[in-house]
């Protein structure tokens, strides 16, 4: 039966606060498909559609108009969790459409008056969210088998474009209107956000002199040159429009084998923090906040107990211990991102029971059932989470701490590691089958490989404690896994200075800086889209051309033509 799979109804969830320019209210990535106010989800057998109708009045702030289905951070929330939701609760689908429900408009991109009157550090926030929404979109393609494709009912300007260079295949009415573009460069002096230069050059291997044409069209290509270039994959005639999307939509279902039968999901339920003066408290992660000193301390938390076997982990749902807690620990990461952009320096611990960790990592590693593969490919997501966030992340190791198999990898992700060499303070980490490649950077190689690119020799030796004991500060340092060693009279006060002098850096330089060295190794097109974001967004976000007094992205949409610096940097 075709309709909505989530009927609108009271909601439990809380509603979202939210401002862009200010850290006074806190916005919030939780939402539920009963409260989605700009994408409407139906499921038929194994297909999917999500027809995004963007409310015009519904942005995050009052101040502008979400017209032409363009989008703000809370159409992109949406977006996120329903190809979560998909994932997880409704594993037989196959196939993705993701369209329009506005006449003669798939979707105009980005919000531009949002974009020009919301602060630099939220614009460049917001295009990460993004991009990481859509790279969302090709992992589930690549490791859940839902396939996806863009039915451009209309026009598709800048992000609404790079939305559909996310999906598996693009199909695109022929009504002699519909158009794709990128219009960023001549109208608002500035790049398109969200890897789409990357993705018509190394996904769609689109010619250089062909998309260098592409780029500078504000009106943007159409028809049958659109099919020619490589731009979009086939037309379909308005007459024939509803038939040819079903087709298009059954060929990729059928393309991939099935993970579940209907009915096999579990229900996600709501991540819901405590607030209180010190910070965010969930079940599994603490978020302490010194606004002061400018630091966090993250800390997840293991329980005693965990299931064994992946008939157990499917029984106990969304609230099995590893997909809670990093459902938490990616909320987390959000807050630091968007609502504590002071913070300049994040603390990591990780604590619980070693037993617990290495047994869950063993399901996580094994053929388990296609919630355990859905899962290690969350936690494989939010790892690359932290690797892509801009702050500076230091592992504590000390007493108590547990950085085993799944939470070592937090450790190897951190800029500095340090651990506490005591003899009388038991200090134990260990390695497991995880650690060997389970969750890949985004440069495509495991933390251990991209830490020791030169010594490619260390990694069989850590590798060899996979599976055995735990191990101590002093070993942990002869593999090369501890930054520094201090003993316990160096301890604290090594600690405070490292701290308090990281806290004094330029944010800006400290930004640059961790981008180029937290992905050695391969090039691969998602180091390019976020390395190239760092950089570009950094610069040209704030250059005259684009935000100057008479910048093209500020004169946009008003009589005033923009004015150019004319030196070429």
């Amino acid at each position: 039966m075709v309709g909505n799979i989530f009927p609108r109804q009271p909601s439990p969830f809380p509603e979202p606060t939210v401002s862009m320019t200010t850290a006074t209210e806190r916005l919030s990535f939780q939402t539920h498909p009963d409260r989605y106010r700009h994408w409407q989800l139906s499921v038929e057998g194994e297909v999917a559609t999500l027809r995004m109708s963007v409310q015009p009045d519904g942005g995050l702030r009052p101040d502008y108009e979400l017209k032409l289905n363009s989008y703000d951070l809370g159409v992109d929330v949406e977006l996120a969790d329903a190809i979560l939701r998909l994932r997880f609760e409704r594993p037989e689908v196959r196939c993705l459409v993701l369209t329009g429900d506005l006449d003669r408009v798939f979707c105009a991109g980005a919000n531009i008056v949002m974009l020009r009157t919301s602060t630099h550090a939220f614009k460049v926030n917001f295009c990460k969210y993004t991009n990481e929404t859509r790279l969302g979109l090709e992992d589930a393609s690549a490791n859940s088998g839902l396939r996806t494709l863009a039915a451009l009912n209309g026009t598709a300007s800048g992000g609404g474009y790079e939305l559909a260079l996310a999906c598996d295949r693009i199909l695109l009415v022929d009504d002699r209107n519909s158009a794709v573009s990128f219009p960023e460069v001549p109208l608002l002096g500035v790049l398109p956000g969200t890897g789409g230069l990357t993705r018509i050059t190394d996904k769609r291997r689109i010619r250089r002199d062909r998309t260098d044409v592409f780029s500078t069209l504000a009106e943007g290509i159409k028809g049958k040159r659109a099919v020619e270039w490589g731009l979009v994959d086939a037309l379909a005639p308005l007459s024939k429009w509803d038939e040819c999307v079903a087709q298009e939509a059954h060929a990729l279902a059928e393309s991939t084998p099935a993970r579940a039968s209907a009915g096999e999901g579990i229900e996600l339920t709501a991540i819901e923090p405590r607030e209180d003066e010190n910070g965010l408290h969930y079940t599994y992660v603490d978020l302490e906040l010194d606004p002061k000193g400018r630091t966090a301390r993250l800390t997840i938390n293991a329980p005693d107990q965990a299931p064994a076997d992946p008939a157990a982990a499917l029984a106990q749902g969304s609230s099995w211990w590893v997909l809670q807690a990093f459902r938490e620990l990616d909320d987390a990461l959000l807050q630091l991102r968007l609502n504590e952009r002071e913070i300049a320096l994040v603390l990591l611990s990780a604590r619980g029971s070693a037993e617990t960790i290495r047994t869950t990592d063993a399901l996580l590693a094994g053929d388990g059932n296609w919630l355990v593969t859905e899962t290690r490919h969350l936690v494989k997501r939010v790892l690359k989470r932290l690797d892509l966030t801009a702050k500076s992340f230091y592992a504590i190791i000390d007493g108590g701490t547990s950085f085993v198999g799944t939470f070592l990898e937090l450790a190897l992700a951190a800029d500095r590691t340090y651990v506490l060499d005591d003899p009388e303070t038991e200090v134990l980490l260990g390695v497991t089958a995880v650690n060997a490649g389970l969750y890949p950077m985004s440069n495509g190689i495991s933390r251990l490989e991209t830490r020791f690119l030169g010594e490619p020799e260390a990694i069989p030796r850590v590798l060899a404690h996979a599976g055995g004991e735990l191990f101590d500060a002093h070993t942990a340092d002869e593999l090369g896994l501890a930054t520094f060693a201090p003993d316990e009279i160096d301890w604290e006060d090594e600690l405070r200075i490292a701290i308090e002098e990281r806290a004094s850096f330029s944010p800006d330089a400290l930004t640059g800086m961790e981008a180029n060295l937290r992905f050695a190794g391969p090039e691969t097109m998602e180091t390019k889209i976020f390395g190239r974001l760092t950089a570009w967004q950094n610069w040209i976000f704030q250059r005259p051309n684009a935000v100057g007094e008479r910048g093209a992205l500020v004169c946009y949409g008003t009589p005033t033509r923009p004015e150019f610096s004319t030196e070429r940097t």
